[in-house]
């Protein structure tokens, strides 16, 4: 507890929403189960197993210190998956709206363990955001609330496909792209699609070849998307979705699955594209076991004409 204590009573609070503290790393002996996240102007205390009251009270009086005016919100994530959240101090915008690298994302704290925006997942919009070229299509799979393709049409591209399951998940992407102004772009701009990605192959092949396929499942959620099994599934579609000289981002946030069994997939199931690399995690998430952290690999397929 001491360390996230430390950090509160040093750490500059952010404009853009970012991790402040992470113990999940390993970097804080026993502050495993403690991190602090800023969605401005609130903060968020997620504790992955019950906390003290003693423990909550000094929290709380070292946030008070630091930012008298602060809101902040704790959650408790338990086994099972209950989870209990709870407003600490203050209020919390409605609606709450953060911001990250100029783009704006609509937040919800109060309710569920998904607050609308991955934080560890900045250097991928980073890095969508850098390799989109002006006119690039795109194909933005399991979209989640489409932060994806929110960077991607900032960045120049003339169309994005986000698609997943979850309706609620996309109308909150809508908002984001309103949020930005990227509603009712020239050439295409964004389109939402409610479907079973397993089911929508012939659809999605159709509508491309994309310059860009972005794979974010998650990594275990029953009737939609088991890592172990289903990325091999994805893996042996993406040749065919993606055009010559083109671009995978595939992502993996399976602690107990490391780079190789990604790599493995891919080799084995979509021989044809290029590794490139590794994108790195944000610093705040910096980890001991960097294969227990979140993997994000980016690959291209050949052109043979160049």
């Amino acid at each position: 507890m001491q360390a996230l204590l430390d950090t509160i009573a040093t750490v500059t609070f952010p404009a853009d929403a970012q991790r402040l503290f992470h113990g999940r790393g390993g970097r804080h002996p026993g502050c495993e189960h403690l991190a602090l996240d800023a969605y401005p102007p609130v903060l968020l205390l997620t504790s992955f197993k019950p906390l003290a009251d003693a423990a909550l009270v000094a929290v709380g009086a070292a946030l008070a210190a630091r930012w008298p005016e602060a809101p902040w919100v704790f959650q408790c994530r338990q086994e099972g998956g209950r989870i209990e959240t709870r407003l600490m101090a203050g209020a919390v915008p409605q609606p709450h709206v953060v911001a990250e690298a100029g783009a704006r994302y609509l937040v919800h704290l109060l309710r569920g363990q998904n607050h609308g925006l991955f934080l560890d997942m900045a250097e991928g919009r980073r890095w969508v955001r850098e390799q989109v070229r002006p006119g690039a299509k795109v194909l933005n799979l399991f979209a989640y609330t489409c932060a994806f393709s929110v960077a991607a049409l900032q960045a120049g591209a003339a169309e994005v496909v986000n698609v997943d399951m979850a309706s609620g998940a996309l109308a909150i992407g809508r908002t984001n792209h309103e949020l930005n102004g990227l509603n009712g772009r020239a050439g295409g701009g964004a389109k939402f699609l409610a479907h079973d990605i397993f089911n929508s192959w012939g659809k999605l092949t159709r509508g491309g070849p994309y310059d860009l396929v972005v794979c974010d499942p998650p990594s275990f959620q029953k009737g939609s998307f088991v890592a172990t099994k289903d990325y091999a599934r994805l893996a042996r579609r993406l040749p065919a979705l993606l055009a010559p000289g083109g671009q995978a981002l595939l992502c993996l946030n399976a602690p107990e699955l490391g780079v190789d069994f990604l790599r493995d997939v891919v080799a084995q199931d979509a021989p044809e594209l290029v590794y490139l690399g590794r994108v790195d995690n944000p610093p705040a998430f910096a980890d001991i076991a960097p294969e227990r952290a979140l993997k994000v690999l980016a690959y291209r397929m050949p052109d043979p004409a160049s």
